[in-house]
């Protein structure tokens, strides 16, 4: 696989979380921090999104797309802390 193809979708990635919440398997990383709550969740997606600016700012595109990932998936554990589908989203936007 090279670097341009995608890991996974934005939908891929929901659904790899719902699945390993489902689990509440302790060893993850992604189950510890929905069991710690939206605080915790919260204060993750503030720091996700200014080192997503300062990539945007001084560090160029590969490290803007590596940030920008990271705040997906912040936002998408906060998601699944409230119970919110993508449809959910999608009908926002």
């Amino acid at each position: 696989m090279t670097s341009s193809q995608p890991r996974k979708s934005f939908e891929e990635l929901y659904v790899e979380l719902s699945e390993k919440i489902a689990t509440g398997d302790t060893e993850s990383g992604s189950v510890r921090l929905v069991q710690a709550g939206t605080h915790a969740i919260g204060k993750k997606i503030v720091e996700e999104a200014a080192e997503v600016w300062m990539a945007a700012e001084y560090q160029g595109k590969e490290a803007l797309a590596l940030e920008i990932s990271q705040l997906i998936y912040h936002i998408q554990l906060l998601m699944h802390t409230h119970e919110l589908s993508m449809q959910d989203v999608y009908k926002n936007l």
